[in-house]
């Protein structure tokens, strides 16, 4: 029966075993077995049946001798059998990775010789049976990857045999009871993806010997139980994206036998413990925490880690050149922090390191040439920081180099032409952005033939951009902001339409517009076509182009007086502030930077049009205002800034705020200033206990009502003269001490008519100007009659 494809043999009286001569249909598909009376094992042979898809075995009631039942990856489907629960003999059941659904039956409680009970990888659903709680003698129970849901039974949890809990992957919900710390056979406990909450109890552990708990994705708060590692046998701990608070216990530090440890996500804080020697973990996650402090050196004694993830914290110091001992380590993380000093050159002892990632600190320094030796070195991202020097030919040497990002640094020289030594074939990333780099772009360049990214926005750099023009695997593409002049390679042409910002900045620049060559000029472009004059075939006659010549010389010698003539009165009008798109980021802003976490939210203290304004306490009497000025999508934004910081820094009074630092960038700019304390002008003219102190006038709005002239209070346009009428509203209500549209005046009187009425009908200035003013007024003529 070779050819046999479907057997039925349900609904008999058959008994006796299933004979091994089934194995000698090797196509057959469905064979439905059940509601009758066999007994004994399920043959070897049934292994043979390498097309069945259907095996249905319901109602095994008499195979009481049954002692293993196991149908691993069998394509099993439909309910499982409650007739299983018959089976009192039976040890071990092994329903792993098939298709079964429904629900779990509860006859299954009544297998109370079962040892193992494993039903993962299925569609089960429904709640987990309370029954399942008799299993007295139950080691291991394995529901993961199904869709069960609600709270797994307080009965399972007094199971003292139970040594392995893998409920992972599916929708279960409720706290963890006391009563699971006391099962001292436990060695693994596998939650993660579900939606549990609560306190992990805190004696976990310490009647147990676990070897691995993983908690990861739920909802899981408070601290991380302190015994843990009691038993000195756990390996993995891994409880990240939870709500986990407190500090790292300092016992882990100690535990010997720990090999992955992952607390990524959580809001644990604090300082990370030391390490003692001949631990021996190979991989630590830590990161997206508010973990402050220094890197403890300790974390040489990891002497066989290959991963550190460090990032998105509150660390601060130096990095501990003794991390130069973990000479098997992969991949280092520690963007995101508030580190600073130099790149230890000890470093370049990585020779096993695919990763390293320090960006979005307050490193300075130049980068070490040492780590041109880091060999296996893929990704190499350094960007956001304070390093300044050049970029070392030594980095262009690493052969499996892929990303290489060095933006936002103060960089300066040239990009060098040995960038092509060996990494061309490898790098697919190249951000060199927001630098102080100068001179041509390398026509080495053009042989990255797999680049896919490349930033140089933001720098000095010159020429034009034919070295460009073999690139053709690129996706991004930004050269902004630079003095690049000549025509944007052919290559590049698709980019100004998908991202024209990427070519803005560079006035030199142009469009070679062919149709016959296939480069046609995008609309609304911000760049210019080239060769304009030579398009049209007309050519300049020689009394034009002696105009043109005079022109330019007359232009020259007027353009030379005015350089002296400014030259004369800058020289004259005292000090005054340089702006250069480069300058700035002093060790003050910096220590600013630091304090308010890279300008977290949580310390913004006020937002207008165009920045955000945030507190920075650095001590007794440190007290500072930074104000964020973001230029994306605003016109001529840092010209603003630029003219701000111009016009203050000449500028010293008692009653005006001084300027203390700047920090100018390609996309925002900082302003540092001295914080006052004493509140808004509002608060001084309107509230009852004004401060004597000198105080700083709050944001008025020119554009609400009130403050808007009549005859523009509902059009759509503004101009200077509606500017000057809600700056004159101002200095009337600082002199009657009277807001705007006042509650104290009648009707609808508005501040302005206010003033005018009373002035037409008693022309008595103390009638309209606040009492406490009229001594200001030293003119006979304001006094009016009251002298």
């Amino acid at each position: 029966m070779t050819e046999l494809l479907s057997l039925f043999l349900n609904e008999n009286q058959l008994s006796g075993s299933i004979p091994s001569s089934i194995g000698n249909c090797p196509n057959l598909q469905d064979l439905y077995l059940n509601d009758n009376h066999l007994v004994g094992s399920l043959p070897e042979s049934l292994d043979n049946l390498e097309h069945l898809a259907f095996l249905d075995l319901s109602s095994l009631r008499n195979c009481t001798n049954l002692r293993v039942l196991a149908a691993f990856s069998s394509g099993l489907s439909g309910p499982i059998p409650a007739s299983l629960g018959q089976l009192t003999k039976l040890e071990k059941l092994y329903l792993t990775d098939n298709n079964f659904s429904g629900k779990i039956p509860p006859e299954l409680g009544k297998c109370q010789a079962l040892l193992e009970l494993l039903l993962g990888e299925n569609q089960l659903e429904g709640e987990i049976p309370s029954e399942l709680g008799s299993l007295s003698q139950l080691q291991s129970l394995a529901l993961y990857s199904n869709n069960l849901s609600g709270e797994i039974p307080f009965t399972i949890w007094k199971i003292q045999s139970l040594q392995h809990l893998l409920v992972y992957r599916n929708n279960l919900t409720g706290e963890l009871p006391l009563e699971m710390t006391e099962l001292k056979q436990l060695k693994n406990i596998s939650l993660f993806d579900n939606r549990f909450t609560g306190v992990i109890p805190q004696g976990l552990g310490i009647n147990s010997s676990l070897t691995l708990l993983d908690f990861t994705n739920n909802t899981f708060r408070g601290p991380i139980p302190p015994n843990l590692c009691f038993g000195k046998k756990l390996e993995k701990l891994l409880l990240g994206y939870n709500h986990l608070e407190g500090g790292i216990p300092s016992q882990l530090g100690k535990c010997s036998t720990l090999k992955r440890v992952i607390l990524k996500k959580n809001n644990l804080s604090g300082a990370i413990p030391d390490f003692v020697k001949n631990i021996n973990p190979i991989f630590l996650d830590l990161s997206e925490n508010g973990f402050s402090g220094k890197i403890p050196p300790s974390l040489e004694n990891l002497g066989n880690v290959t991963s550190i993830d460090l990032s998105m914290n509150k660390l601060a110091g130096f990095i501990p050149p003794e991390l130069a001992k973990l000479v098997n380590l992969q991949g280092l993380d520690l963007s995101y922090n508030g580190l600073e000093g130099v790149l230890p050159s000890q470093l370049s002892n990585w020779q096993r390191l695919l990763k390293f990632d320090a960006s979005h600190n307050l490193l300075s320094g130049s980068i070490p040439s040492t780590f041109g030796s880091l060999g296996e070195l893929s990704i190499l991202n350094l960007s956001e920081n304070n390093l300044s020097g050049g970029i070392p030919t030594s980095l262009f040497e690493l052969k499996k180099l892929s990303v290489l990002q060095l933006g936002g640094n103060a960089l300066g020289g040239i990009i060098h032409s040995a960038i092509a030594t060996a990494s061309r074939e490898t790098l697919r990333l190249l951000n060199l952005s927001s630098n102080g780099l100068t001179g041509e772009l390398p026509a080495e360049l053009g042989k990255f033939t797999f680049l896919e990214e490349l930033d140089i926005a933001g720098n000095n750099l010159t020429g034009t951009l034919r070295g460009l023009d073999g690139m053709r695997s690129l996706i991004f593409v930004n050269v902004s902001h630079n003095l690049f002049s000549g025509p944007v390679p052919v290559n590049l042409m698709n980019f100004i339409n998908s991202t024209p910002t990427s070519f803005v900045g560079n006035l030199g620049l142009c469009m070679h517009c062919d149709p016959e060559e296939g480069s046609n000029c995008p609309e609304n472009s911000t760049l210019r076509p080239c060769d304009l004059q030579s398009n049209n075939g007309r050519h300049l006659s020689s009394a034009e182009t002696a105009m043109i010549a005079l022109g330019v010389l007359l232009f020259t010698i007027s353009l030379l007086l005015v350089i002296a003539y400014m030259l004369l009165w800058h020289k004259n009008s005292g000090k005054g502030v340089a702006i250069s798109a480069q300058e700035g980021a002093s060790s003050l802003l910096n220590k600013v930077l630091a304090a308010t976490e890279n300008l977290n939210d949580k310390y913004v203290i006020g937002r207008g049009a165009h920045g955000i304004v945030y507190k920075a306490v650095l001590g007794p009497g440190k007290v500072y205002a930074v104000k964020k000025l973001v230029f994306v999508g605003i016109k001529d934004g840092s010209t603003s800034m630029v003219r701000e910081i111009q016009t203050i820094g000449k500028v010293r009074h008692r009653n005006l705020v001084k300027l203390e630092d700047f920090r100018l960038r390609k996309d925002y700019g900082l302003i540092l200033y001295n914080y006052m304390e004493n509140g808004s002008l509002h608060d001084i003219l309107y509230e009852t206990n004004p401060p004597p102190a000198p105080t700083s006038a709050s944001n008025t709005l020119l554009g609400t009502v009130g403050y808007m002239a009549p005859e523009t209070a509902f059009a759509a346009t503004k101009s200077k003269e509606s500017d000057v009428y809600s700056y004159g509203i101002v200095l009337l209500e600082l002199i009657t001490r009277r807001k705007a549209l006042d509650p104290s005046l009648s009707g609808d009187t508005d501040i302005v008519s206010w003033v005018r009425s009373v002035w037409t009908e008693t022309e008595e200035i103390e009638k309209i100007v606040d009492p406490s003013l009229l001594d200001e007024f030293i003119d006979s003529k304001c006094h009016g009659t009251s002298n």
